[in-house]
């Protein structure tokens, strides 16, 4: 017999508040080097070790009245708040995908629609605790960044397993270069080439041939390495953008040249379309666009403006988001984050007078709005393209 949706929804939403706890965990201790599996969780007041019945997700941090259960010091809403939204983010997302029709072409969920729906709820449970973290402390841990972006070149690469390539193509599924307003071939040599192009500039970085921005703050980023503000520290920013720019510049020339040389070779443009090839390329494609347009206005406004514009925590951010979402939606989001964030300024001037707020939980809103408004973004752009 056929399980009732109320049992899968209560499971989905369940599980969702499990995710959360762990991301309570991520919040706390990845920005602070401690490790995310031992030692068990505890009080942080009283160093007490919490027993698993007060470990509940939701239920525990009610029961308990927000007070530890040894020394009653107050317990931050955070993790409550966190769960219960890591919650019905699984819960939405699992209606959106397979109880709408928003998504005409999702596969149903045991005909591969797992797959999307798994790679999407880790992608936005990271972006939750980076968002947070970001809220907290004003910088965005590049480890989740990598986590999300190697989570989304293996499900584009080895999605077609799974999912008829066909309908990854046709409904844009997953990113690949088989679908694409462009030549065949076109984004798949750009892709390489940036690759390659990373490949060296990593290297150079490596070697000290370039130097890395913002040396002084503290280690996470490459090459530069602040997240937060840098207002109240001496640098000369045409100088630190300058070293970026020289970082960025093997990652250009190689894309360039790719692009010359054999995109539209015919070996190439048959090598490429290979769906296993073209997944892994498209989502590629996608970090590279994700931080591109992240970076070329951190690059544009801190000369405008004589001071670090965005971090390259966001940077990063965007650039895991595009090896799930693809390039499209990236850069929808990239311009759909600013009226999220021009909403909090203004809150946050009238109520609290503060006028710097970290980027990360915007773009992260604004990729969590173009996968609801997936179908029509495409739809638009198929109509511009082919009408």
């Amino acid at each position: 017999m056929a399980v009732p949706d109320w049992i899968w929804f209560v499971f989905v939403f369940a599980f969702g508040c499990c995710i959360g706890s762990f991301l309570n965990v991520v919040i706390y201790r990845l920005p602070r080097d401690k490790s995310l599996v031992t030692p068990p969780s505890a009080c942080p007041a009283c160093s007490r070790h919490i027993r698993f019945y007060d470990n509940i997700p939701l239920v525990s941090w009610l029961l308990l009245g927000r007070k530890c259960r040894y020394c009653k010091a107050p317990i931050s809403p955070r993790y409550f708040v966190i769960e219960l939204l890591t919650g019905l983010l699984f819960l939405g997302l699992f209606l959106l995908y397979f109880h709408t029709n928003l998504l005409a072409g999702m596969p149903l969920f045991l005909h591969g629609g797992w797959l999307i729906y798994l790679t999407s709820v880790v992608m936005l449970s990271a972006f939750i605790a980076a968002s947070a973290i970001d809220l907290e402390l004003w910088l965005i841990p590049l480890s989740i960044c990598w986590f999300v972006t190697a989570v989304g070149l293996i499900a584009s690469a080895l999605g077609v397993y799974i999912i008829d390539p066909a309908d990854i193509t046709s409904y844009a599924l997953l990113p690949t270069t088989r679908a694409n307003f462009f030549e065949q071939g076109t984004i798949a040599s750009l892709a390489a080439g940036a690759t390659v192009g990373l490949a060296v500039s990593l290297l150079l970085l490596a070697t000290g041939l370039i130097k890395r921005s913002y040396e002084s703050a503290d280690s996470q980023a490459l090459p530069g390495q602040q997240q937060g503000p840098t207002d109240e520290q001496e640098f000369n920013h045409h100088l630190e953008i300058c070293r970026e720019i020289l970082f960025l510049l093997p990652i250009i020339v190689c894309s360039a040249a790719a692009y010359l040389l054999i995109g539209q070779r015919g070996w190439w443009v048959n090598f490429s379309q290979n769906p296993v090839v073209a997944g892994l390329l498209g989502s590629l494609w996608g970090y590279f666009v994700g931080c591109g347009v992240v970076w070329a206005t951190r690059i544009f406004g801190t000369l405008a403006f004589r001071k670090e514009a965005m971090g390259l925590g966001d940077v990063h951010l965007m650039g895991a988001g595009g090896a799930v979402v693809g390039p499209i939606l990236i850069i929808a989001a990239f311009f759909i984050a600013p009226f999220f964030g021009l909403a909090w300024v203004g809150f946050q001037m009238f109520f609290k007078k503060i006028r710097q707020i970290p980027y990360g939980p915007f773009l992260s809103l604004g990729v969590l709005v173009v996968m609801i408004l997936h179908d029509r973004i495409f739809n638009y752009l198929n109509c511009i393209f082919y009408r």
